[in-house]
């Protein structure tokens, strides 16, 4: 079969009939175009609404309830999870709280949060190494009037045995949260400074900061009531809750949230591909019948074709590439009708920089194109049989 020569002869065709060309591309348009934009909506708002998700990282932070008991080794084995992305070990919420004062400036009552490396809150932060070191949430910032560079002061109370003791302590500020990131008053720590405020309230000598008190005794194992941790993806924290749930252990989870945005992502799911089978079923069958009526009425210059000695692979090939070239030039226009929707739903809808409410990557593109040409081909074969039957003689003689 000589291809190029039957190519170029079904393009010469398809040029002169131009109007009846342009009617295919505009009803492969049709069917197209409104496809894109619907997998657009689809995959830009579930995929903004996952990465607003993802982007939180306390929807992903799993949160122990009730009086658990756990051991550093416990923590330190959560934290080396594969489907963990941070963990550590936190002391009783009644003695984490410290008072943060400035001269001039009234007292805070804050809470200690204890840090660490890869502490998903603190983004681009320096990590808290020394015990002196703090990062201060930004309401706390505020209301002291500190930034990055300041040092302030804390005091740490306790009543013990009827007597009320304190002591204070200078700390460094070597960072502020962003709000999105914490909203309340707070103070991030490492979890030796919870620790030394822990002892100090229970009584315990702290060698770190030369406070005396009475020897730690049998609470040199120490036991930890919480911990912070936080699963590596929205993915994970639904089995990390079952995880805990098989251990007797109850957490709190954001896993509710998390299911309604996959629920909604399956449901779009459904509807697309529900409206793309009707529609592309409809696009099937109109290629099929566009392929026969060409049949049809390029009989005689088919029954030419065949004189002149073009097979009947040839003629096929014809007519097939005749509507190859159809879905081509609809897919392109297709494209670029989405595109022009694409920008004035993302100017209309989006509200938080970097979201879509419409989005397609160029695989989606690729994709789309090669579905629309291999059904086009498919089509084009299934319309284009009758050319099997063309007699030449019958052709050349308009019977």
């Amino acid at each position: 079969m000589r291809l190029p020569l039957v190519a170029s002869l079904a393009w010469q065709d398809y040029r002169n009939d131009w109007r009846l060309s342009a009617c295919a591309v505009l009803a492969l348009v049709a069917v197209l175009a409104p496809l894109l934009v619907l997998f657009g909506l689809k995959f830009g708002l579930v995929g903004s609404l996952t990465e607003r998700l993802q982007r939180d990282a306390g929807v992903r932070e799993i949160i122990p309830l009730g009086g658990a008991r756990f051991d550093a080794a416990y923590v330190a084995a959560l934290a080396a999870r594969p489907d963990v992305a941070f963990a550590v070990p936190r002391t009783r919420q009644i003695a984490a709280s410290v008072q943060l004062s400035l001269p001039g400036r009234e007292a805070l009552t804050a809470e200690m949060i204890p840090t660490a490396v890869g502490d998903p809150l603190l983004g681009g932060l320096p990590v808290p190494n020394d015990l002196q070191d703090v990062l201060l949430s930004q309401t706390a910032a505020e209301k002291l009037g500190v930034r990055a560079g300041d040092s302030l002061q804390a005091l740490l109370t306790r009543q013990n045995a009827g007597r009320d003791s304190s002591r204070a302590l200078s700390l460094r500020v070597l960072g502020v949260l962003p709000l999105e990131a914490f909203g309340r008053d707070a103070l991030f720590a490492a979890p030796g400074l919870l620790e030394a405020a822990e002892d100090f309230r229970d009584g315990l000598a702290v060698d770190a900061f030369g406070w005396p008190g009475e020897a730690p005794g049998e609470r040199a194992q120490r036991i930890y009531p919480a911990f912070r941790l936080y699963a590596r993806g929205l993915d994970d924290v639904e089995p990390l809750r079952r995880y805990f749930a098989g251990q007797g252990v109850e957490v709190f989870t954001q896993a509710a949230a998390i299911e309604r945005v996959q629920s909604l992502s399956r449901n779009l799911t459904l509807v697309f591909w529900l409206i793309a089978a009707l529609a592309l079923a409809g696009a099937f069958a109109a290629i099929c019948a566009g392929a026969l009526a060409a049949v049809q009425r390029k009989r005689r210059e088919l029954a030419v074709l065949r004189l002149v000695g073009f097979g009947t692979s040839a003629l096929l090939a014809f007519v097939v590439l005749q509507a190859l070239y159809s879905s081509a030039f609809a897919a392109l226009l297709a494209a670029a009708l989405y595109r022009l929707a694409q920008g004035g739903l993302n100017r209309l809808f989006v509200a938080q920089p970097g979201e879509h409410a419409a989005q397609l990557l160029p695989t989606h593109y690729l994709v789309a194109v090669l579905a629309v040409l291999a059904a086009s081909l498919l089509a084009a074969l299934l319309g284009g049989w009758r050319v099997c039957r063309i007699d030449a003689a019958q052709g050349v003689r308009d019977v």
